[in-house]
């Protein structure tokens, strides 16, 4: 996700690949004065700093209710922008909650009052108990955890592009860098296709090449580019055959097929069958507790994405059994964007967009959000691999035999989780497999 500040006016061909952008954040101001004070020395002081906070971090004993009350309000905000992020009914929907709140998250450092507080609620931690220290921590270690799993090639992390002339504040700088890990870099904004190609790089380089164009351009009255990436690249535990891969049909709706390539499998599987929403979930393993769930309801996905709730994908990872079954999955090659402005403002984050938003804990300027940006892809195929698994039990009605074959061949949702956590790292709806 990508955010613009204004000044107050204003992945290879494996089986897996998936990288994110979170934000994007443009600053402007409503009456601009020119810094004159160079950056070069905060950031000197930030890079001291952070040396002095990863020796500090290893030894920093977190509660792990801290970790608990960051996944649980993860699982909230994931599912709530999910059903806010509206599509066409024919058009695929994926995207990375947690990239998405990471950048909000590390964004709530420099902000104060009302702009503070509807961003922690937004998230999923409006409660008073709540200390917003708790939070950051949370999210420093969930980072830190995955950044650790080294059996699967993962990066997520965070990048703060600063005006040359602007002087943020070094707490913010030593927060941003302390919790989230954040590069810095002073950009020339004003050089726009220079500076539109500095950031772009940058992406593109973290996220392996899956997302090499983030940003179009950039205003030349930007003040500050933050961003947050995630690039994930897993192989599945059970491979599928290439030579079983053939094309089939797949229904977007009940008047629409498309043909799509049809991967299939025969193995045992760790499946869940979720009766209270009549829907059959397929849980796919990577290495490190790392797994994607394939959720297909009996009837329509509509009816789906009506009634799940957060506690839903928990359940699922507890109520898994493996049984022999045959599995038909579509290849899939996906990209989206979305332009997170309007959602986010819906679910109660719209100070941060407006003139009077307090971002003080920034810099003394008076700069606001311009617009959020977000950029997903996902690219799955038949190569396979290693992973833990995640197994449990469902009460299954006596009179009831499910069919032991599962094949996704209409509307389903997607979900990748970390195991460990239950943490949702992306999610999403594949409508039509044969969209680009």
């Amino acid at each position: 996700m990508s955010c613009y500040l204004k000044r107050g006016g204003i992945m290879s061909r494996s089986l897996f690949q998936i990288c994110v952008l979170a934000t994007v954040l443009t600053v402007a101001h409503t009456c601009y004065e020119e810094m004159h004070r160079q950056m070069a020395s905060s950031f000197h002081l930030l890079h001291q700093f952070h040396s002095q906070q990863q020796q500090q971090q290893q030894h920093q004993h977190r509660p792990s209710s801290n970790g608990q009350l960051l996944y649980e309000g993860n699982r909230d905000f994931a599912l709530r922008l999910y059903k806010h992020m509206e599509t066409p009914r024919s058009k695929n929907l994926f995207f990375s909650p947690l990239s998405i709140s990471t950048a909000l998250a590390a964004l709530s450092l420099g902000a104060e009052g009302e702009t503070n507080q509807q961003i922690f609620s937004g998230l999923g931690f409006g409660n008073p108990n709540i200390a917003k220290e708790q939070v950051h921590q949370a999210f420093q270690s969930l980072l830190e955890d995955l950044r650790s799993k080294m059996a699967v090639e993962l990066k997520t992390g965070t990048a703060l592009f600063l005006k040359e002339t602007l002087k943020p504040h070094l707490e913010f700088l030593e927060n941003l860098k302390r919790f989230y890990s954040s590069d810095g870099f002073t950009t020339d904004f004003t050089k726009t296709a220079e500076a539109t190609e500095m950031i772009n790089n940058y992406v593109k380089e973290k996220t392996n090449g899956k997302i090499n164009k983030m940003l179009e351009s950039v205003n030349p009255d930007t003040l500050m580019v933050l961003l947050s990436y995630i690039y994930f690249k897993g192989k599945w535990e059970i491979p599928f055959d290439p030579r079983a891969t053939m094309q089939d049909i797949f229904w977007v709706d009940t008047y629409t097929p498309v043909f799509v390539q049809m991967m299939f499998n025969k193995d045992h599987f760790s499946v869940c069958h979720d009766y209270t929403l009549s829907t059959s979930v397929l849980q796919l393993h990577f290495t490190n507790s790392i797994s994607m769930m394939l959720a297909l309801p009996q009837n329509n996905l509509q009816e789906l994405e009506a009634k799940i709730s957060p506690n839903d994908v928990s359940k699922w990872q507890q109520c898994m059994r493996k049984s022999e079954y045959s599995i038909y999955v579509p290849k899939l090659s996906i990209k989206t964007s979305y332009a997170l402005k309007d959602v986010l403002s819906t679910l109660g984050m719209s100070k941060m967009f407006r003139p009077d938003a307090d971002f003080r804990r920034i810099s003394e300027d008076q700069i606001f959000v311009s617009e959020a940006v977000h950029q997903a892809t996902l690219d799955v195929d038949e190569t396979g691999a290693t992973a833990a698994a995640v197994t449990g039990l469902m009460g299954v009605p006596g009179s009831y035999r499910p069919s032991l074959i599962l094949k996704f061949n209409r509307p389903f949702m997607v979900f990748i989780i970390s195991d460990d956590t239950n943490s949702i790292l992306f999610m999403g709806k594949i409508q039509n497999p044969a969209e680009k």
